[in-house]
């Protein structure tokens, strides 16, 4: 079993380096289609999105294509928001016996709008590319953000999918910030609101730390094999057919 959670960890390692969708998109939905129990699976998605998120905020950092006044005015609502999610998860989970299902049917859901997003995005995002980047892109949407940042956060608490993909989304079209800046602030943002939500499941006994590690071991050699294959095939054919199986395992995990 480990040997095949190591391998399964190097395959989405590679789908991540390569096409540059979110570990938590592909990772949940493989969890809970194998066995794990949804609340487990949601957890241990977090805590290990964590550590694979502060490397790539160190480098992002190190190449100054962070935006720190929407990182934090994200954060304001994304902490708050995924705190939220979480406590309700821990009451439900007192008073409601069906709670493993509405996380399943929550989880699909998402998949199948982060699909639908990701198919927006490779047919359209070029436009938005090549649009007028905005200088100051909070100028007049501090409240906006913040209430972004808390829905997704909500999102990201309850089923562990969007603190990449849904984010990067809104970066874009919304504040249309430079395309070298999107991918550091939205992992920027992402690692401290994933930080505190994979503490928060843990502290819930949430967390399946083996499981975590394993998945760790094989996605780190997984990413970077990816990222050095990514310059050399066609990223948006790729993200079409991924969007497609996340649709799909959207839908199985619903029904």
């Amino acid at each position: 079993m480990e040997i095949g959670i190591i391998f399964m960890g190097v395959f989405v390692g590679f789908l991540v380096g390569l096409t540059g969708v979110g570990g938590a998109s592909l990772l949940t939905p493989v969890l809970l289609l194998i066995g794990i129990n949804p609340v487990v699976a949601v957890g241990t998605d977090l805590f290990y999105n964590s550590i694979t998120k502060l490397f790539g905020t160190i480098q992002h950092w190190r190449q100054k294509t962070i935006n720190g006044k929407l990182v934090l005015y994200f954060s304001l609502g994304s902490i708050p928001g995924a705190v939220i999610a979480i406590v309700l998860l821990k009451v439900f989970g007192v008073y409601f016996e069906n709670l493993e299902l509405m996380i399943k049917h929550s989880i699909g859901y998402v998949l199948i709008f982060v699909a639908a997003a990701m198919v927006f995005q490779n047919f359209f995002g070029d436009h938005f590319e090549t649009g007028i980047v905005t200088k100051n892109p909070v100028e007049g949407k501090k409240v906006l953000t913040i209430l972004i940042g808390f829905f997704l956060g909500f999102i990201v608490g309850l089923t562990s999918i969007g603190s990449g993909s849904l984010f990067a989304l809104a970066l874009l079209y919304i504040y249309r910030i430079r395309t070298s800046s999107v991918v550091g602030t939205d992992i920027a943002h992402a690692f401290g609101l994933v930080t505190v939500a994979g503490i928060l499941h843990a502290g819930l006994g949430n967390v399946n730390f083996h499981l975590a590690f394993n998945l760790l071991i094989g996605s780190i050699p997984g990413v970077i094999l990816g990222s050095k294959l990514s310059t050399k095939v066609p990223a948006k054919p790729l993200r079409f057919i991924l969007a497609l199986i996340l649709c799909m395992s959207g839908i199985k995990i619903i029904f």
